[in-house]
């Protein structure tokens, strides 16, 4: 199969896995619903009231939703891959997670124990906040670091320093306010609302499309720093902005669902063994459209599994994703002996 067979025949694949686990998600839950009920409802001409209301206002913002951050997610995994030149590097290296998590642990204790603030909206522009003032952080050392591993550290150290203040946070919380706390650091997609949904495409559906104006100076940053300066790439300005797009589609996730671990660290890979390229201008559609079909796929049987009791998303994903990060540590080390 020729390379450019090969991409039209992977592109497919995924845009119909995505498609089918995106219809899947529509009439398969806790209430089975049929194909023609959803399509009914989809088209305005369902009768019953329930089912229209469940897919509508239920599943179907959901299915949005997951398909858009898992897209975000894979996306910012590849740019920070990219960024790094680490097969292993993810999102929650950069402690945008933590930030965001400790923003909500700050939000929760100090003003709803007070009955301030007890809007879900609240707790996701806290957590958005939190994520963003992390990433600050991260940018900031960018700035005065030259060696990326350092960088790294930087990142690993921030979110320690956030995890360890939230657990600080949590021990003078309410018993509610942890529990409350405890949930959303699972990870999930539920209680998504299409309110959610406009303001999450407002910030991934614009910060995609910068990636994929990126995707030359990528290619030419793959092949190292100083084959991108000798064809005019600016690599200071052009690595703050990875890092800054990066960084905003994770938090931006992290913020909606909580920490979601390994789509961004594994679905990355796959879609490249699957494409058998790595030029960027492939790789962003494929781990798009891979993100999303992970996502979706994680979220179904997290939610379908043992229902009515849901899973975490990230108990879910860690099942798949941590296999293929292993997977590659072990490649990795068998390359590096030979």
């Amino acid at each position: 199969m020729t390379s450019r067979k090969r991409l039209v025949f992977s592109y497919c694949c995924l845009a119909l896995l995505l498609a089918v686990l995106f219809a899947v998600s529509l009439f398969w839950g806790s209430v089975a619903l049929t194909p023609q009920a959803v399509l009914a409802a989809l088209t305005g001409r369902g009768q019953d009231a329930l089912s229209v209301g469940i897919i509508t206002q239920l599943r179907l913002p959901r299915a949005v939703m997951a398909t858009l951050l898992g897209a975000a997610l894979s996306a910012a995994g590849y740019l920070l891959q990219t960024f790094f030149a680490n097969p292993i590097a993810g999102p929650f290296v950069m402690g945008i997670s933590s930030g965001a998590k400790l923003a909500v642990a700050l939000v929760m204790v100090l003003f709803l124990n007070y009955g301030l603030l007890t809007s879900s909206a609240v707790l996701i522009l806290a957590a958005f906040a939190g994520a963003m003032a992390a990433m600050a952080f991260v940018l900031a050392a960018a700035r005065r670091v030259q060696r990326m591993s350092i960088l790294v550290i930087c990142g690993v150290m921030i979110g320690y320093i956030c995890s360890a203040i939230t657990e600080f946070v949590v021990a003078f919380a309410q018993d509610s306010s942890i529990v409350n706390l405890h949930n959303w650091s699972q990870g999930s997609f539920s209680g998504m609302t299409w309110s959610n949904v406009r303001t999450a495409a407002l910030v991934v559906l614009p910060a995609l499309a910068a990636a994929f104006c990126l995707a030359k100076p990528m290619a030419a940053y793959q092949m190292g720093e100083a084959y991108a300066r000798s064809v005019g790439v600016d690599v200071r300005r052009f690595s703050r902005l990875l890092v800054l797009l990066s960084s905003l589609l994770a938090a931006c996730v992290t913020a909606f669902a909580g920490p979601i671990s390994f789509v961004g660290i594994a679905v990355p890979h796959l879609v490249k063994q699957l494409l058998g390229s790595a030029r960027p201008l492939y790789v962003l559609p494929g781990c798009c459209l891979g993100g999303a079909a992970f996502c979706l796929l994680c979220d179904l049987i997290a939610r379908s599994l043992f229902a009515p009791m849901e899973l975490s998303i990230s108990a879910v994903t860690a099942v798949f994703g941590a296999p293929v990060v292993i997977g590659l540590l072990l490649r990795r080390n068998r390359e590096d002996v030979r």
